[in-house]
């Protein structure tokens, strides 16, 4: 064969598989499954149980586990297995062996319960708080109380200390005294004029224990603020571990939960080192309460400084020890009294949360208010954590989701799928169920449960069809896990605005007190007004703008992170001086600035006129000019600094095209690959989507991928200037993934688009329903004219507390296959199906719309149908509940119900179980 013709072979070879690479799905991974977090409780487990679990999630499509004891069972306390004794990490290492076994990973808690803590946190380590104490004394007179801890809690604690004691007068002249405290706590100082009051800092201990600890795993949560006090938590993990990571993946850290914990013993010397001055001499400005500047100011500093030390002296050391075992970890930075975005940068998986249900506006999904949380997962605090693994380039950005979806027993897996696209629209791309709580095989239904998760067990009633959900986040998770993310913008958050409250002392960043410090900013404001409007944004910190860089015109925070075309600055009353030359200098370098105002102030409070002198002449030494609709300009250097009052306008004026498929209501986020994009949309709204949609992608070929069936093929599309229109058919609750690329225009399979709906087949003969896998009692078969919930036939009592699987079969006679395809719809569907036509699986129907695609097994003539359906547990709990059966038998918080109340289901009504309504087969007309 000749050179030339070897080249033609290879060339034609290259474009089959790019025809093919167009509509291929990526490679399923361990993380493209989505992981659960698994509730060892008083880590009963033994290794017959473990394998059996784990082949049953290995069997739902399940990539790993994040192991996490807590409390225990009652009864089963000869059972319970002490934390990283040597017997426990037999059990880890059985897990480990029997999860590579199945190709599944493992990562385990560095704790059991939350917050971190344990039984080897002395007193000295454990979570610190200060306390001050106030008296008065006058000129010439002699103090006769003594300076000693007044609250008898922390009255005997070695650690309990006096730290500072300083005294001011009327005129507000401080002097610090603590040399003149003797030990027994009296005063030998006498002050010579005036009348004083004297701040006494004491350096206690919260008293705080781990909560919902396991058999050896109780004891005090640690002072996060402590290098030491972590280095010494981690000598029991080093003694269990040795030198071996024992085959786990990540080592996971939970959300920061610790109360009142806002003081460090050394906190005074680390303050005078970062903030340049002696925060003793300030005492009195720590108490207040009132809206003074200076005591803002102070505060200001204060938490700057906490969140220095949680970085520094946890987050990255605990990064460090992972590292040294040749593992990595997973931290839930949110709740902490830090900045967020710096704290999930500085570890491999940052980790979000989401608590509670977001209101979605699809036709038929339930939300029962009684049902649910008051609070919803927000869009702009999951994005904390993933633009911290976007700016940093990490691939992986995860979540415990779920957590309090609904109440217990009555969350559906169509419940679930929006909320799970709510997570991926974040950016996040690596999903942790909550949860799965292991059960011995002899606990009978319902199994061990875990009091705020959603029951992703085996004894779920609904556990039959769960492959449906986890196997369409898998395939969103392939893509959503491929390229880099394509963020256009990089928003600042001005983190000093909030940590200029002059109320409070520490500020935990949590995401239950979201209206405190996120909801009320322009920052806050900004990004979700945009982000609606079809701009894609990352956020990015003071500290990550002194890392960034300018090159090719887009600004990088780190050479593997992802690139943006401008930097959007919200308004901002106070920003560090550092922060604006570092904006300067990005500007300078080529990049593009859009400023909503300039800064008012700098925070803090040491050398403040000095620095506003510095901060007034860096805004005087840009030159604006004046443009149209109030926009002014500043070129500098090889970039410019745009001023817009209205941010879209701004971004606009600087080039930054917004999507516009968000005017209909569609969400989105997109992934850059090799030679194209990827866009993941998603249709909450209640209307239904066909026709053109434009995405600003150049594209010579453009492919749809559908991640509720796993169907490809290539799409519909019109090249446009700078941008593609792409045919999209979308129903209420429906998703697509729409792949562009560079390339010529491709040929290959076609997307199948419905062109015409034939007049429907309504299935009218009678149903048998029949009744499988369930309890308490298998309700008897019967013969029904029409579909009915089975909750329906309440002449036979059964029905009313049955939760398992109901099988509805019927036949009805096809004279001719004459349509493309033919569609089941099912019109109510409580909860999920299994559907079998002739004798053949034609798959589950779990998520709104409840339809499914079955031409390929109708035949001519006489056709049967089974639709098997899965309903609640919420019945059959209410039945035992009602007749006192005793199943909630746990130390601890035992259970309680989604208002954290004592659970009873006594009073429930009853769950509506099976189909309603018509059930219709619709024939298709493909359009060309």
């Amino acid at each position: 064969m000749s050179l030339r013709t070897t080249l033609l072979v290879a060339t034609a070879l290259s474009l089959t598989l790019a025809v093919n690479a167009q509509t291929e799905w990526p490679a399923i991974t361990q993380t493209t499954k989505p992981w659960t977090r698994w509730w060892w409780m008083g880590s009963a487990v033994d290794e017959q149980g473990i394998k059996n679990q784990l082949q049953q999630l290995d069997n739902a499509g399940f990539g790993g586990t994040q192991v996490v004891p807590i409390y225990g069972a009652i009864g089963y306390e000869d059972k319970y297995i002490n934390y990283l004794t040597p017997q426990w990490m037999n059990m880890l290492d059985y897990t480990v062996a029997t999860s590579k076994n199945l190709n599944m990973g493992v990562d385990i808690s560095v704790g059991t319960g939350w917050p971190i803590g344990g039984p080897q946190v002395t007193t000295e380590d454990a979570a610190t708080k200060m306390i001050i104490q106030t008296y008065t004394i006058k000129a010439g007179e002699k103090f006769k109380d003594k300076i000693v801890i007044n609250d008898e809690k922390q009255k005997g604690i070695p650690e309990v200390f006096l730290s500072a004691v300083t005294a001011y007068d009327d005129s507000g002249k401080a002097i610090v005294i603590t040399d003149k405290i003797v030990s027994d706590g009296s005063l030998n100082w006498i002050p010579p004029t005036g009348n004083w009051q004297l701040y006494a800092l004491f350096v206690c201990k919260t008293g705080q224990k781990v909560k919902r600890a396991a058999a050896g795993g109780e004891g005090y949560t640690l002072d996060h603020f402590s290098s030491t006090a972590l280095s010494n938590y981690f000598k029991k993990f080093d003694e269990a571990f040795g030198n071996s990571n024992h085959g786990v993946r990540s080592f996971f850290n939970d959300s920061y939960e610790v109360y009142g914990a806002n003081w460090t013993p050394d906190f005074f010397d680390e303050f005078e080192k970062r903030r340049g001055y002696d925060l003793r001499r300030y005492i009195k400005d720590l108490s207040k309460q009132s809206n003074d500047e200076q005591a803002a100011r102070i505060k200001s500093d204060y938490r700057e400084t906490m969140s220095a030390l949680m970085l520094e002296n946890f987050t990255t050391k605990f990064t460090e020890w992972a590292h040294n075992k040749k593992s990595i970890n997973t931290n839930q930075a949110h709740g902490s009294p830090g900045n967020l975005l710096d704290l999930y940068a500085a570890v491999d998986i940052p980790e979000s949360e989401t608590f509670g249900s977001t209101t979605f506006h699809v036709p038929g999904l339930r939300r029962d208010s009684a049902d649910v949380q008051s609070v919803e997962p927000d869009l702009n605090v999951l994005k904390f954590a993933s633009s911290a693994a976007h700016v940093t380039g990490k691939k992986l950005t995860s979540n415990e989701t779920f957590t309090w979806l609904t109440e217990h027993f009555k969350t559906s897996w169509s419940q679930c799928k929006p909320e799970v696209e709510h997570v991926f629209l974040s950016g996040i791309n690596h999903v942790f169920y909550h949860g799965t709580t292991y059960a011995p095989a002899n606990v009978p239904f319902p199994g061990w449960l875990f009091y705020a998760s959603v029951n992703f067990v085996p004894q779920n009633s609904l556990w039959p069809h769960l492959k449906g959900l986890n196997e369409y986040i898998t395939r969103c998770q392939t893509v959503l896990q491929s390229g880099e993310p394509d963020n256009e913008v990089l928003a600042y958050w001005p983190v000093y605005d909030s940590w200029a409250n002059p109320k409070g002392l520490d500020m935990a960043f949590g995401i239950h007190q979201i209206d405190n410090w996120l909801c009320p900013t322009d920052f806050y404001t900004n990004a979700t007004v945009l982000h609606a409007q079809g701009y894609s944004l990352d956020f990015s910190s003071d500290k990550m703008l002194a890392e960034a860089k300018v090159i090719n015109g887009e600004i990088k925070i780190t050479d593997k992170g992802a690139a943006y075309k401008v930097l959007l600055v919200s308004k901002t009353t106070y920003m560090p001086v550092a922060t604006l030359q570092n904006i300067i200098r990005l500007a300078q370098n080529g990049a593009t600035i859009v400023l909503q105002q300039l800064p008012e102030d700098v925070p803090g409070f040491n050398n403040l006129e000095a620095k506003r002198k510095q901060l007034k002449e860096l805004i005087a030494s840009v030159s604006f000019v004046q443009k149209s609709n109030g926009i002014k300009e500043a070129v500098t250097g090889k970039g410019k600094i745009i001023i817009a009052e209205n941010p879209a306008q701004g971004l606009a004026y600087a080039n930054i095209e917004r999507e516009t498929l968000t005017d209909n209501g569609l969400k989105f986020i997109k992934r850059k690959i090799d030679g194209g994009k990827y866009y993941y949309i998603v249709n909450h709204t209640p209307n239904i989507i066909d026709g053109p949609v434009t995405l600003n992608t150049i594209a010579g070929s453009v492919a749809l991928l559908d991640p509720q069936t796993g169907k490809t093929g290539l799409a519909n599309f019109t090249p446009q200037k700078n941008a593609t229109n792409v045919k999209l058919q979308l129903e209420p609750g429906e998703a697509v993934i729409v792949k562009l690329l560079d390339a010529s225009k491709a040929s290959g399979k076609k997307w199948n688009y419905i062109g015409e709906n034939l007049k429907p087949i309504a299935l009218s003969n009678s149903w048998k329903l029949h009744f499988k896998d369930g309890g308490p009692v298998i309700p008897a078969d019967s013969t029904i004219e029409s579909t009915m919930p089975w909750t329906d036939l309440k002449d036979d009592v059964a029905t009313q507390s049955f939760s398992g699987t109901g099988i509805y079969s019927t036949t009805f006679k096809l004279n001719g296959k004459k349509a493309d395809d033919y569609t089941l719809h099912l019109d109510k569907l409580y909860e999920s199906a299994r559907v079998i036509v002739n004798g053949k699986d034609a798959g589950i129907i779990w998520s709104i719309p409840f339809k499914l695609s079955i031409g390929n097994y109708l035949k001519k003539g006489e056709n049967t149908i089974e639709i098997e359906v899965c309903n609640l547990m919420a019945n059959r709990i209410r039945y035992m509940d009602q007749n006192k059966i005793e199943w909630r038998k746990y130390h601890e918080i035992n259970f309680v119900n989604i208002k954290y109340e004592s659970f009873d289901a006594s009073k429930w009504d009853v769950m509506p179980s099976g189909l309603g309504g018509v059930i219709t087969i619709a024939p298709v007309k493909f359009s060309k």
